[in-house]
């Protein structure tokens, strides 16, 4: 069976280092390691509905992970790039899965739960929003989806939906996704100790201005154990290795400032280039656009030959 590998984003902000090292660098890798495997690396702006209801800033937002993409270095010609409303059957195929998916089933949901805990008023897109995850995880045969381990309910809706289709309707007609957990990647922390997350406001951008890291690094939460600080070292070993920093540390003990300041100078290392290339990229926006539509075609092609299969299963093609 030949490898698919199918990942994605939400277009609802800019990414942080958080991002980044959980998952995007990852990505890139792939690329190498997974050189025979189909790879999808998908705009998820209808996901993104749920969060972003303006068209303009939708729009920017859907250009500006674009141009994360290849920044970061996933390269078009060896990977997939697409948006997720350039291939219409995603909503099909949702709405075909809506039509077997009971509600105490997707009530289990985990964004769903919290959204309950949260507010009264609770879209339909938010309540059924894994049978549309389901669908574009399923159209296009994907055998490995790689996610956070917080994110494998995903994964288990996509398989459990695979098997009730299957078995309703056809056997094989859907191949069951397996989740790649990376678990050699801790949990970054955000400036507060927290996990790094857009909604706590605790990110350092991955893309970020000097300025932009100065100030962030330097409101990091200086909790110390042993003269060290403890969320301050967490940040700065996705950046160096542990000999290097337990050195430095051990040199700079109880000197937060001269540590933070370190921390800085190696961040913006690591940035500057990324987002030199960013910079580059963004002034060919026509460029970047032909990208896009590019992978559309690509994906769509593998999408709608997939949906007329399901078309058939489920008897509503008689021509």
């Amino acid at each position: 069976m030949k490898k698919v590998l199918l990942s994605g984003v939400k277009p609802t902000g800019r990414p942080h280092i958080g991002n980044y090292f959980g998952a995007m660098k990852q990505w890139v890798e792939f690329q190498v390691s997974q050189p025979d495997a189909e790879k999808f690396f998908m705009i998820a702006d209808y996901h993104a509905l749920n969060f972003i209801q303006n068209g303009e800033e939708m729009k920017q937002n859907i250009l500006d992970v674009v141009l994360d993409y290849l920044a970061i270095g996933i390269d078009p010609n060896k990977s997939v790039i697409f948006k997720q409303s350039d291939v219409s059957v995603h909503a099909e195929l949702a709405w075909i899965f809506d039509t077997i998916t009971t509600m105490p089933y997707l009530m289990r949901g985990h964004a769903f739960k919290d959204a309950e805990v949260k507010s009264k008023d609770i879209s339909v897109g938010t309540f059924n929003y894994p049978m549309l995850m389901a669908a574009d995880i399923l159209l296009y045969d994907a055998t490995i989806v790689p996610v956070g381990q917080d994110q494998k309910q995903h994964i288990e809706y996509a398989r459990d939906t695979a098997e009730k289709f299957n078995r309703i309707f056809a056997h094989e007609t859907f191949i069951l996704p397996e989740p790649l957990i990376i678990k050699d990647v801790a949990v970054v922390p955000g400036v507060d100790g927290q996990k790094m997350s857009k909604s706590h406001g605790n990110t350092i951008l991955l893309f970020a201005t000097e300025e932009e890291i100065r100030k962030a690094v330097m409101s990091i939460v200086t909790d110390s154990t042993a003269g060290v600080p403890t969320n301050v070292y967490e940040i700065h070993k996705l950046f160096r290795s542990h000999v290097e920093l337990d050195a430095l540390y051990k040199e700079k003990a109880g000197k937060y400032k001269d540590l933070k300041e370190a921390l800085i100078a190696d961040i913006s290392a690591f940035i500057k280039p990324l987002r030199e290339k960013r910079e580059a990229l963004a002034k060919d926006k026509d460029a970047v656009l032909n990208i896009l539509k590019a992978g559309g075609e690509k994906a769509k092609a593998k999408a709608n030959a997939k949906m007329e299969v399901v078309r058939e299963k489920i008897g509503v093609k008689l021509y």
